[in-house]
């Protein structure tokens, strides 16, 4: 799964409160195994910490341009729902590769969210592996892209 070494290293924002604290430690060291930039926002360990706090935190440093992010909580749901409510952000909530790959080729998501409490770390390293490494599709699905936000 290594990236190619030539190309420029993608930075990676994780974020997680409690619940998704040791899922993102584990992530952070598949990221950096595979070439990325991993850099981390949220809990320290299990002491509660709230998910818009981090949430917030984490896209106040996130360029959508070039960046992808990578947010976890117990459902995945609050970290969805807090980051799609930025402007210019599509954040998806994703249980499957498959999922995880369709949000980046038909829908262009810049945020991957996930359900700490729900899934395996596996899993999860899995599907982040598909997110970083799945190209936007363009063509049919950039028109439906432009449609989701209203001035």
């Amino acid at each position: 799964m290594a990236q190619n070494s030539k190309r420029a290293k993608t930075r990676v924002l994780l974020g997680s409160d409690h619940a998704g604290y040791h899922m993102r430690m584990k992530l952070f060291e598949f990221l950096e195994e595979e070439g990325f930039e991993p850099i981390m926002f949220g809990a320290s360990g299990a002491e509660p910490v709230d998910y818009p706090d981090v949430v917030h935190e984490l896209l106040d440093a996130f360029n959508p341009e070039s960046d992808r992010a990578i947010l976890l909580c117990g459902s995945g749901n609050g970290v969805c729902m807090t980051a799609n409510h930025r402007h210019g952000i599509r954040a998806a909530l994703c249980w499957t590769p498959e999922l995880a790959s369709l949000a980046r080729s038909h829908n262009d998501a810049q945020v991957l969210c996930l359900p700490a409490r729900f899934i395996s770390t596996e899993l999860a390293v899995d599907m982040v592996h598909t997110f970083l490494t799945t190209e936007f599709e363009g063509g049919r699905h950039e028109g439906r892209i432009h449609k989701i936000e209203r001035p």
